[in-house]
C-alpha cells in the first residue's frame, strides 16, 4: 500500500468516529513543498466545511483529534485549516525492509485492475529510416507502457503498419526506378517518391540477388520487397533502443478482412453523412470537430480518415476499454475527428487518448543539428544511438513532458560529468554498488535501524517511501518525465549523504544498517530507471 493510501484509510477512519462517510479516493493528499509544513499533507477540513457546517479548523482538530496511528509522529493543523503530518521515524526505517524484501517489485501497485489498454506509437510508415522524432515517441509509448504495467494494467504495445494507400505505391515506384538505374536504365524517380540512400541500397540487394531479372516484375513486387525489408530495419533500430511491441496491425489487412466496408455501411446507415461535390461527408462538427471530414472523395477513393477509423473500431471490438495514441505534432486535429467518429458509431470518445508530441531540436556545440552527416537528411535513430547511447537518449527524451518542445544536447548527453543528470544518475547507482560490494557480509534487515539518526538519512527514507505514490502519479497523468524527475532527486539526495557519511566502519551494527539502507536506495533507482528503459553501469 502507498503511503498516501495509508493515509487516506487513518482520515477516512477519523471520520467515521465523527459519523462522517467520505470516499477514501477523493480524499486528497499532498506532498508540502517546504518540510515545515510536515511529509505530507490534506485539505479534508477546508473541502468538508458546508458538509459539516463547521469552520475548516474545528473540523481540522476534530479529525486530528481521533487520530492516533504508530506510522504518524506529530500532526499540526495549519490556516485556514490545513492538516500536516509527519511520519514516525519507525514508519520511515520500516520502508527499507519492505523494499529490500520485494526488490524488483516494490512501487507496483494495482490501481489499473487488469483494465486492458492499448498503447500504439510510432507507427512510422515503413517507407524509409526512423529519425529523432520517432525515437521521441517510441521512448514516450515504451515508458508509459511499463509504468501502466508496473501499476496493474493489462497494456497491450502496438505498432500500426501503413502499407496500404498511395505512399506505399511511390514507395514500389521509387524502388523499381532505383532498381532499373542499377540495371544501367534510365530512372525516372517521381517527385513524390522516396530519394533516401536506402531505397537505392534496396535496389541494389534486389540486383545483387536476382541481376536484371526483375525488370518485368509489377511495382507490387517492389512494394512488398521493400515493406519486408524496411519494416525488419524498423524492427531492428526499435530493438536496439529498447522498444518492442506486442502486436503489429496492417493496415492492408484492414481491407482485405472487410473491416474497412464494414465500417463505410455502418456510417452511411447514419444520420451523419451527406454527399457534397460527389464527395462522402461525415458530420464531425456536430460531434466537437472544428469541420466536416470527407471519408470517399469525389473519384472513388477512400481519405486516410476512414481506414483510420477503422482501425480504431477494430481496437475496441479487440476488446480494449483504453486506447491511447501517440502521434505527431502535425496530427493534432486527428484529435476531435477521431473521438467524433467514435462517438458516432455508438462508442464513448473518451475512451480514447491522443498524446501529441513536440518536436525535438538537435544542439551541438551551440548550434542546431538540422541534417544528418550520413545521410544528409533527417537525423536517424541509429546515429543518435552511436553518439550518445541508448541510457542517455531515453532519459533526455524521457525528462521532458511530451506536450512541449525539447531541445536534445547532444554535448550534454556525452558529458561525464555531475551536469550530465543520467551521468549523475549513474553515479549514484555506481557508487552504491561499489561500496555493496566492498562488504561481504550479509546484509540483516532490522525491526529497528539505532544508528541511523542523520536528518538525510530520513529525508531519503522518505523519498523512497513516495516511489509508489510517484509511479501511480505518473500513470494516471500519463506523464513519465515525473519518473526522471524523482530518480534524479533521489541521486541529489543520496550524492549529498554520501558526501558527509562513513559507511563501513569497525562498528557491526552501524554498518549493517546503512549497508541496508544503500541496498533500499539502489533498488529505487534500479526500478525507476526501467520504468524508462535505462540499464544503469555498475561501476563507471
Amino acid at each position: 500500500m502507498s503511503i498516501k493510501k495509508e493515509l487516506q484509510e487513518i482520515i477516512k477512519e477519523s471520520l467515521e468516529k465523527n459519523n462522517i462517510a467520505y470516499e477514501v479516493d477523493n480524499i486528497v493528499i499532498e506532498t508540502p513543498k517546504n518540510t515545515i509544513n510536515g511529509d505530507y499533507s490534506t485539505n479534508i477540513a477546508l473541502v468538508l466545511t458546508k458538509l459539516m457546517h463547521k469552520n475548516p479548523m474545528e473540523i481540522a482538530e476534530l479529525i486530528k483529534n481521533n487520530i492516533s496511528n504508530i506510522i504518524i509522529d506529530k500532526i499540526d493543523i495549519a490556516k485556514p485549516g490545513f492538516i500536516n503530518f509527519f511520519l514516525s521515524k519507525e514508519r520511515l526505517q520500516s520502508e527499507i525492509n519492505n523494499i529490500i524484501k520485494t526488490n524488483k517489485e516494490y512501487g507496483k501497485s494495482n490501481i489499473g485492475l487488469s483494465k486492458k489498454i492499448n498503447i500504439e506509437y510510432v507507427s512510422a510508415n515503413p517507407t524509409g529510416t526512423l529519425h529523432i522524432g520517432h525515437a521521441r515517441g517510441a521512448a514516450y509509448g515504451d515508458n508509459l507502457s511499463r509504468i501502466m504495467n508496473y501499476c496493474g494494467y493489462d497494456v497491450t504495445r502496438e505498432y500500426y503498419i501503413n502499407d496500404a494507400g498511395n505512399q506505399m505505391n511511390n514507395l514500389g515506384i521509387s524502388i523499381k526506378e532505383r532498381y532499373k538505374e542499377v540495371c544501367g536504365l534510365e530512372c525516372n524517380l517521381p517527385e513524390d517518391g522516396y530519394h533516401g540512400k536506402e531505397i537505392i541500397a534496396l535496389a541494389k540487394n534486389i540486383y545483387d540477388q536476382y541481376s536484371n531479372s526483375k525488370l518485368e516484375e509489377s511495382i507490387e513486387y517492389f512494394k512488398q520487397e521493400g515493406l519486408k525489408v524496411l519494416l525488419n530495419q524498423i524492427k531492428k533500430d526499435l530493438d536496439a533502443f529498447r522498444v518492442n511491441f506486442d502486436v503489429f496491425t496492417s493496415e492492408q489487412t484492414l481491407y482485405d478482412r472487410g473491416f474497412v466496408e464494414k465500417v463505410i455501411e455502418t456510417l452511411k446507415k447514419k444520420d451523419e453523412c451527406y454527399i457534397n461535390e460527389d464527395a462522402l461527408w461525415l458530420k464531425t462538427t456536430n460531434h466537437g470537430d472544428e469541420k466536416d471530414r470527407v471519408l470517399i472523395k469525389t473519384d472513388g477513393s477512400y481519405t486516410y480518415f476512414l481506414p483510420d477509423i477503422a482501425y480504431h473500431v477494430n481496437k475496441i471490438e479487440r476488446g480494449f476499454e483504453e486506447l491511447i495514441d501517440v502521434l505527431g505534432a502535425d496530427h493534432h486535429g486527428y484529435i476531435n475527428r477521431l473521438k467524433a467518429s467514435l462517438e458516432i458509431l455508438g462508442y464513448n470518445k473518451d475512451m480514447l487518448d491522443i498524446e501529441i508530441l513536440q518536436m525535438v531540436r538537435l544542439l551541438k556545440d551551440g548550434e542546431e543539428v538540422k541534417v544528418s552527416k550520413r545521410t544528409g537528411k533527417t537525423y536517424t535513430l541509429n546515429e543518435l544511438i552511436d553518439e550518445v547511447g541508448v541510457n542517455a537518449a531515453r532519459y533526455f527524451f524521457a525528462s521532458k513532458s511530451l506536450d512541449t518542445q525539447m531541445d536534445f544536447d547532444l554535448n550534454l548527453a556525452t558529458k561525464d560529468s555531475n551536469e550530465n543528470p543520467v551521468y549523475y544518475i549513474e553515479y549514484a547507482n555506481a557508487r552504491i554498488s561499489k561500496i555493496l560490494n566492498s562488504y561481504k557480509k550479509e546484509i540483516n534487515i532490522k525491526n529497528k535501524y539505532n544508528t541511523i539518526d542523520d536528518p538525510l538519512a530520513y529525508n531519503i527514507m522518505n523519498k523512497l517511501l513516495s516511489f509508489t505514490d510517484i509511479v501511480i502519479s505518473a500513470a494516471n497523468k500519463k506523464q513519465p518525465h515525473i519518473i526522471c524527475n524523482y530518480v534524479y532527486e533521489l541521486a541529489t539526495l543520496f550524492h549529498s549523504y554520501y558526501a558527509k557519511e562513513k559507511f563501513i566502519t569497525d562498528d557491526e551494527e552501524y554498518t549493517n544498517e546503512r549497508m541496508a539502507l544503500l541496498k533500499a536506495i539502489k533498488i529505487v533507482i534500479n526500478n525507476s530507471l526501467n520504468l524508462i528503459g535505462i540499464i544503469p553501469r555498475e561501476e563507471m
